[in-house]
């Protein structure tokens, strides 16, 4: 059966971020994908000048009505990540209710883009509405640390802080929680970042199991952007090919993100030259040169399954 997803991401015509950073992977891994930009800017913003235009809520209603007016708005799942403004997120939310109405099965993959490392870089009016309408509409969730204390009101400290997070998460909606990162300390040393996942399972019976998942995942010294971008786009394609297999699902989207971060910064070194640190332009995600990758991981990182339970 063919799989159609529906894209709501910023666009860059050079480099790779949101559309851009989701789409090719998508594809390559044998999806349809209509994308929608709600920025189109002439690349990302770390760089020195970025020009471009946004896209308003109005101008997002005028873009589904014409795909609704072609009897096409028929989707199998719906990907959405950065977004700064209240309204065209609230039009998001009412496009979300409106494809969940017409294929109760549809499946909504949300980025809660709203900051990292203990800072917000979007306004702080958008949280109110992530919490009480974005989230609840969400089967998978993909927040970094910073993204599900801000959720849930819960600070993380602890691997048990994080578990309790995540079942937070999943009574405000989603069956799938990936907390992408955390400050936890990995059990293999300072080189490794700390990464959970968790999922409910309904099985037939009507009874629930649930996996909960950690990875250790290698750091690299480098800001890239885009990134969480990528494993938003995979965590929607390989728990498509694993629906039941949290585990297998997210080692394929970790191990994919590990090599393609790993040729990126190889190249930017290469291009630097020696003592050197790379310019956001070489720093730019060698997302076609892992065409291979992406669709046939080598698995370089293993999840530990912390408890399986049902009740």
């Amino acid at each position: 059966m063919e799989c159609r997803v529906l894209s709501i991401q910023s666009h860059v015509v050079r480099g790779y971020v949101g559309n851009k950073s989701a789409t090719f992977p998508l594809q390559v891994l044998g999806f349809e994908v209509d994308s929608i930009n709600s920025v189109q800017f002439s690349n990302h913003t770390g760089y020195g000048h970025w020009k471009g235009q946004v896209l308003t809520a109005e101008e997002l209603n005028v873009l589904y009505e014409g795909i609704k007016l072609n009897n096409v708005n028929h989707y199998d799942y719906i990907l959405t990540g950065y977004s700064r403004d209240i309204s065209f997120l609230e039009t998001v939310v009412d496009i979300i209710k409106e494809l969940k109405k017409a294929n109760p099965s549809l499946v909504y993959v949300c980025d809660p883009v709203m900051g990292d490392q203990g800072a917000m870089y979007v306004p702080e009016n958008l949280l109110p509405v992530y919490k009480n309408k974005v989230v609840p509409l969400a089967d998978i969730l993909t927040p970094n640390q910073f993204e599900a204390e801000l959720l849930t009101g819960r600070k993380i400290n602890t691997e048990e802080d994080a578990i309790e997070v995540m079942d937070l998460l999943h009574k405000m909606g989603p069956e799938t929680v990936v907390l992408t990162s955390t400050d936890l300390p990995s059990k293999q040393g300072d080189q490794f970042l700390v990464a959970l996942g968790s999922q409910k399972i309904k099985k037939p019976d009507g009874t629930n199991t649930d996996q909960k998942i950690c990875m250790d995942i290698p750091k690299v010294d480098a800001v890239f952007v885009g990134t969480g971008d990528l494993f938003a786009a995979l965590m929607l394609a390989w728990t498509h090919q694993h629906p039941k297999d949290l585990k297998t699902a997210c080692e394929k989207t970790v191990s994919v993100m590990h090599h393609v971060i790993k040729r990126t910064i190889t190249y930017a070194n290469e291009m630097a030259g020696p003592r050197k640190r790379p310019t956001p332009a070489q720093l730019e995600l060698r997302m076609v040169q892992s065409k291979a990758d992406i669709e046939n991981p080598a698995i370089v990182v293993e999840a530990k399954v912390l408890q399986k339970s049902s009740q």
